[in-house]
C-alpha cells in the first residue's frame, strides 16, 4: 500500500513539472496584462529543440537552455503582434499554436532524415536525477523524492516567480502595467518592455516544460508528445487565480490525474479500467475545473487589452 502511493506521489510530481513550468509562464504573461494562448506551441518548439539538441549534444543542460530559447522565439512573435501592432492577443495566441507544432515537425525532418519523430536520447544523455541511489531502492522516499532535476527546477522556480512579482520593485511594476497601464505609464514606467520582458519569459518557461517532456519523462520528440498540456496549463493557472503559488497547486491537482492513469494502467493494478476511460481523465477534470472556478477567478484588469504606450 505505501509502495503503491509512493508510485503514485512520485508520478503525480513527475507529470507536474511541464505543467508547472508552463503555467509558471501564463502567470509571468497575464498579470502583465498578455493573454498567452500560445503556451501549447511554445512548448511543443521547445520539446523539439530540447530533443534535438540533446541528441546531438549529449549535454542535457544545453538542450534545456535551448529549449528554453526556442520557446522565448516564439514568444517574441506574439509579442510583437499583441504589445508592438496591438494585434488580438487570442488570434495571436492561436496562430502561434499553430505555427509552433508545424515548425517543430518541419525541423524534425530536416534534421533526422524525413521522419517526424526525433531519435532517442541515451539513457545517460537524460536530465540527471540528483539523488538517485542516495535513497533505498523502490522505498516509499525512493519512489517519492527521486526525481529529475527537472522537477526540482520547477518548485524552486515557483518560488523565484512569486518572489519577483510580489517582493521585487519590477514584480510591482509588472502587476501595475497588468492592472492599469495608463497609470503606470504616466509614472515612467515602459508598458512595452514590461509586456515584452514577461511574455518572452513565459515562452522561455514553456520551452522548458516542453524540455522537460522530451529530455526527462520521455527521451525524445514525436508529435502527440504536447497534447493539450499547453491548455491544461492555461486551466491551472486560472485555477490558482494567476498567482505562482496557486498554479502549482492546481497543476499538482492536474499531475494527480495523470498518476492515477498510469497507475491504473498498469498490468499489477488492484482493478482494470479501460485505458480510453483513463486516458480521458485529465481532460474532464479539466472541463470540470473550468466550468468550476472561471467565474469566480478575476483576471489582471488589463489582461488582453492592447495599449498603445503614450495614451493619456
Amino acid at each position: 500500500m505505501l509502495d503503491s502511493l509512493g508510485f503514485i506521489i512520485g508520478t503525480t510530481l513527475m507529470y507536474s513539472t511541464p505543467l508547472i513550468y508552463a503555467a509558471l509562464g501564463g502567470v509571468m504573461s497575464e498579470n502583465s496584462g498578455v493573454v498567452n494562448i500560445g503556451l501549447e506551441g511554445m512548448m511543443t518548439i521547445g520539446a523539439l529543440i530540447g530533443a534535438t539538441v540533446g541528441f546531438y549534444s549529449g549535454n542535457p543542460w544545453l538542450a534545456f537552455l535551448a529549449a528554453g530559447m526556442a520557446g522565448g522565439g516564439l514568444a517574441l512573435l506574439h509579442a510583437v503582434a499583441s504589445v508592438s501592432y496591438g494585434a488580438d492577443q487570442v488570434v495571436s495566441g492561436i496562430a502561434i499554436n499553430f505555427l509552433g507544432p508545424g515548425l517543430a515537425l518541419f525541423l524534425s525532418r530536416i534534421f533526422f532524415e524525413g521522419a517526424t519523430m526525433t531519435k532517442a536520447i541515451p539513457l545517460d544523455n537524460k536530465m540527471p536525477r540528483p539523488i538517485h541511489g542516495l535513497l533505498p531502492r523502490n522505498s516509499f522516499l525512493d519512489l517519492v523524492f527521486n526525481q529529475y532535476a527537472t522537477v526540482y527546477i520547477a518548485f524552486l522556480l515557483v518560488g523565484v516567480v512569486w518572489f519577483l512579482l510580489y517582493r521585487t520593485k519590477l514584480g510591482l511594476r509588472i502587476r501595475a502595467v497588468g492592472e492599469h497601464p495608463r497609470a503606470a505609464d504616466t509614472l515612467g514606467v515602459s508598458v512595452y518592455k514590461i509586456r515584452y520582458l514577461c511574455v518572452v519569459l513565459s515562452g522561455v518557461l514553456a520551452g522548458f516544460g516542453g524540455a522537460s517532456m522530451s529530455l526527462a519523462i520521455v527521451s525524445n520528440f514525436r508529435p502527440t508528445l504536447i497534447s493539450g498540456h499547453g491548455f491544461i496549463a492555461l486551466a491551472a493557472m486560472i485555477f490558482g487565480k494567476w498567482k505562482p503559488q496557486g498554479a502549482m497547486w492546481a497543476c499538482l491537482l492536474f499531475g494527480v490525474s495523470n498518476g492515477l492513469v498510469v497507475y491504473l494502467g498498469r498490468s499489477d493494478a488492484p482493478f482494470e479500467i479501460s485505458m480510453q476511460l483513463l486516458s480521458m481523465l485529465p481532460y474532464v477534470l479539466t472541463l470540470i475545473v473550468l466550468m468550476g472556478f472561471v467565474g469566480r477567478s478575476s483576471a489582471p484588469a488589463a489582461n488582453g487589452v492592447p495599449y498603445e504606450e503614450g495614451e493619456r
